[in-house]
């Protein structure tokens, strides 16, 4: 940060780390009765589209496979996951949903959408616009806090995550 910092831009930081914590927190009520965490809603998401290996979905989701690995092995305890050596190279697994990692995913979703203020006057479009702006001004070469980013639902009500999303060069819109 430069030490001329606009006094528009520090308040608006601060505000985004209180709407961030707020949303945050309401998600963490809304899972709870589900058994689940935001990180592994994320893990969840990212698995949506078919399977990948540990390395893979690591990437799509952007944190750390070591971090990861920890969400993956609750998972796979609650058996929303399988994991499955890969023949190919024995090192590697395949990451997969079962039904019940489905379902709650469906039931996340649901309940997910409690956490959200339903206040009509919220231009939405233009917030997610904005919030897109400042995600892409940071740097891409800071290294990788292993924090999990929540990304809400697209238009479809599906999660597109920052792996889908106009940051990474593809563009959902259809």
């Amino acid at each position: 940060m430069t030490g001329s910092l606009d006094p528009d831009a520090r308040n608006s930081y601060r505000l985004l780390t209180v709407a961030a914590r707020l949303v945050q927190r309401r998600q963490d009520d809304a899972l709870a009765p589900l058994g689940l965490t935001r990180a592994a809603v994320i893990a969840l998401e990212g698995l949506a589209a078919g399977p990948l290996n540990q390395e893979q979905l690591a990437a799509v989701i952007h944190v750390q496979s070591q971090t990861l690995g920890r969400v993956l092995t609750r998972l796979e305890g609650s058996g929303h996951i399988t994991r499955a050596r890969q023949a190919a190279d024995r090192r590697q697994f395949k990451v997969e949903l079962t039904e019940a990692g489905e379902a709650a995913l469906v039931a996340a979703r649901a309940a997910e959408v409690n956490a959200y203020p339903s206040d009509p006057d919220i231009s939405w479009k233009a917030l997610r616009e904005e919030l897109t702006k400042f995600v892409s001004s940071f740097p891409a070469t800071q290294p990788d806090s292993g924090v999990v980013p929540f990304t809400g639902l697209d238009h479809k009500g599906r999660r597109p995550g920052w792996y889908g999303s106009k940051l990474h060069g593809v563009d959902n819109s259809e």
